[in-house]
């Protein structure tokens, strides 16, 4: 007897529909066609030893399985479940007539216990638009793929309650998710507060400007000034995640596999922080399975790169485009895979290779060349792409003695989302672009115009201080954010003077 059997594959990070076909044929074994990588062929020995440990009888025929439509790479065990339930429907235990009505997806255990899988959020989205009764999946996955409205959600731990439910034995409560109360109430949770940094106000002002308007910032201080620890704190003052922008990062991290178990929505911001041995393919997406890299996972968040020079020079290339396009694009010669990777980028370094050129009281003892040495290994077309270059002194103990805590980060946020908020309404009616950060060159003759003043100390900036020619557009960028958080429509000559003091890595005397 045939069976169908409605499951789905990943790919990118939406969800496509696949039609497990099951019969029987002459012999004693598991046939599957149809693209299957090797973790979906090696299901044939799962599903067998798990129907029989569950109490049923696995059939003593040849079970022929087609995964429709054939030309899509099946990859994974999450169509272990499927397959069993395909197999027992095609043998009659279970009522063939249900499946049509039902998305089902899960990895067996040679117990029959059902095991979490990957991109359950993409899933049930497939399985709303295909007007599906409900989803199946493991227990551990419902509350992430029951953030999907108007999708009832049934949560298994062991196959026999699958089969039980389609045979109207059993009744499975759906999982249900107030999505929208949920996301509410964990707005605003941090573990890092920037009330905690003492001194470093210039900073503190930097991460601001960078966070209003969406711009990357890259900081330069020796080894202990407290570069790691207030990029920890930048999530804490960025403006939170809409619901839609939730939605959508909590749908990578499901293809990713990196939700815990239990997780409706991620309400903060991605912060993520990979090591500088990491690979080209960890930092950008791809592989042999595609996966989400690095840049994606931190899609509507901060991707925070510690001591940035010591990052292989390759690795720092391929950001190039996605920090342009703010997406990937995987290519290869059978598929293409696009990624989102609208990401801030946060980078620090040391100013030398012995950490202490420019420190109040340490001598640095590297050469001039080995310090423009040093700068070299960062290209020019990716400092391009930084808007912000600090300088962080150390903190002198006055600072680090006084016990009056700083300004919170509740209320930097709330200057950040005032600014935002101006963003939004000047940008509304222009696709793509939502901070000042994106904005084209004739955007900026439109919005960040400067007056005559500012015209003039820009000029004489570029100038006097050797600046490069890129960094023009960069620096008016800047000078409209400072605008924005000031209230201010004209872009004046106090925005220009404090967007070029953010432009350190632009004076050819830097690391004279």
């Amino acid at each position: 007897m045939l069976s169908k059997t409605i499951a789905a594959a990943v790919q990118g990070i939406n969800a496509i529909e696949v039609t497990i076909e099951t019969t029987f044929d002459w012999g004693t074994q598991i046939v599957i066609v149809g693209l299957p990588d090797a973790a979906v062929k090696e299901s044939s020995e799962r599903v067998r030893c798990a129907i029989n440990e569950a109490g049923f009888q696995f059939p003593n025929k040849t079970v022929v399985v087609n995964m429709s439509p054939a030309d899509i790479k099946k990859e994974g065990a999450a169509y272990d479940l499927p397959i069993a339930i395909g197999t027992l429907a095609s043998d009659e235990v279970v009522r063939p007539d249900l499946l049509s009505k039902y998305m089902i997806m899960g990895e067996l255990s040679l117990d029959g216990t059902v095991r979490k899988i990957k991109g359950a959020l993409p899933m049930a989205i497939l399985a709303r638009e295909l007007q599906l009764d409900g989803f199946i999946l493991p227990k551990e996955n419902a509350s992430e793929a029951a953030i999907v409205n108007n999708l009832k959600v049934y949560g298994v731990d062991h196959i026999s309650q699958v089969v039980k439910f389609l045979n109207g034995e059993e009744e499975l409560t759906p999982t249900e998710i107030d999505t929208r109360a949920e996301f509410a109430q964990a707005q605003g949770n941090f573990p890092y507060d920037f009330s905690e940094v003492k001194g470093q106000d210039n900073v503190k002002r930097a991460f601001e400007v960078a966070c209003a308007g969406g711009h990357n910032i890259l900081l330069i201080g020796s080894p202990g000034s407290g570069k790691s620890m207030m990029a920890k704190r930048l999530p804490s003052i960025l403006p939170p995640l809409s619901l839609s922008e939730a939605l959508e990062t909590t749908k990578i991290h499901s293809v990713a596999g990196s939700l815990k178990s239990g997780t409706t929505l991620l309400t903060t911001r991605p912060y993520r922080s990979p090591h500088h041995t990491i690979s080209p393919v960890a930092l950008v997406g791809g592989g042999t399975y595609p996966t989400p890299g690095e840049i994606s996972l931190a899609h509507n968040g901060v991707l925070f790169l510690d001591e940035l020079p010591e990052f292989n020079r390759t690795v720092l290339e391929v950001m190039r485009q996605p920090l342009e396009d703010r997406q990937i694009t995987i290519s290869r010669a059978k598929y293409t895979t696009n990624y989102p990777a609208s990401f801030m980028l946060v980078a620090s370094m040391n100013p030398c290779p012995c950490g202490y050129y420019g420190h109040p009281s340490k001598q640095c003892i590297c050469t001039a060349h080995q310090r423009q040495h040093y700068l070299g290994k960062i290209s020019g077309p990716l400092l391009d792409r930084i808007d912000l270059q600090i300088e962080v002194q150390p903190v002198n103990f006055d600072d680090l003695a006084d016990k009056t805590p700083g300004e919170s980060s509740e209320t930097i946020r709330k200057r950040v989302v005032q600014a935002r908020a101006i963003q939004n309404l000047r940008f509304k009616d222009t696709p793509g672009i939502h901070c000042n950060a994106q904005m084209t060159t004739s955007m900026l003759h439109q919005w960040a115009e400067p007056d005559e003043e500012g015209l003039a100390l820009l000029r004489n900036a570029i100038e006097r201080m050797n600046m490069s020619a890129r960094a023009y557009d960069r620096i008016l960028k800047v000078a409209r954010t400072v605008a924005d958080l000031e209230g201010s429509v004209m872009v004046r000559s106090h925005h220009i003077m404090e967007a070029i003091g953010y432009r350190n890595l632009d004076r050819s005397s830097y690391f004279a």
